[in-house]
């Protein structure tokens, strides 16, 4: 080992673990107070971070909190519209038989059941009835096909076993049909 690498060797009475500043000669004075001045500054620092990791969480919490309650506001307004078309439901659920005749019951559910397509369309629901279009199956179920008469009718709907739904651009259920094939 080289005497000019060793601080014992080098004459410097410094305690182990001590630096130059903390033995007190020289400019330590300043150098404890800059010292605390960064302590202080760090302390600020982590202050600082801490309230705006708080801010944040609490307005991740609160934008949370607004989402949920938007979305229970707006079902409350779709349930709100439904309240019509069910106190119409449930009318027809307490005819007498004896009384009344059956074209009136199919007259009455017929109306409510536009009753209740009219509320869920102003909603944004899209009914998809596809007879006689072309086979989308991003939309449409394939659950049967028959064949077609002409070559243009070839991957046409022919009948729709089962209606389709979207909702605001969303496919909730696809239309169940039955396709033409041609086979010429």
């Amino acid at each position: 080992m080289h005497a000019e690498n060793d601080p014992q060797e080098q004459g410097t009475d410094l305690e182990p673990g001590q630096t130059d500043e903390q033995q007190g000669g020289g400019d330590g004075g300043a150098g404890a107070a800059a010292g605390a001045d960064l302590e202080r500054e760090l302390g600020e620092a982590r202050d600082r971070y801490l309230r705006l990791a708080a801010e944040f969480d609490n307005f991740r919490k609160r934008a949370m909190r607004e989402r949920q309650e938007a979305g229970t506001r707006g079902q409350a307004e779709l349930v709100r519209q439904l309240l019509d078309p069910l106190d119409d439901l449930g009318r027809f659920a307490h005819l007498d038989p004896a009384t009344t005749d059956a074209k009136t019951v199919t007259d009455g559910v017929t109306m409510v059941e536009k009753k209740l397509q009219k509320v869920l369309q102003a909603g944004g629901l899209v009914i998809l009835d596809p007879t006689d279009e072309t086979f989308d199956p991003n939309l449409h179920e394939a659950v049967a096909t028959e064949p077609a008469a002409a070559k243009e009718d070839d991957n046409t709907v022919a009948r729709v076993y089962q209606l389709g739904y979207q909702f605001n651009g969303q496919l909730l259920r696809p239309a169940r049909v039955v396709v033409k094939q041609w086979q010429g």
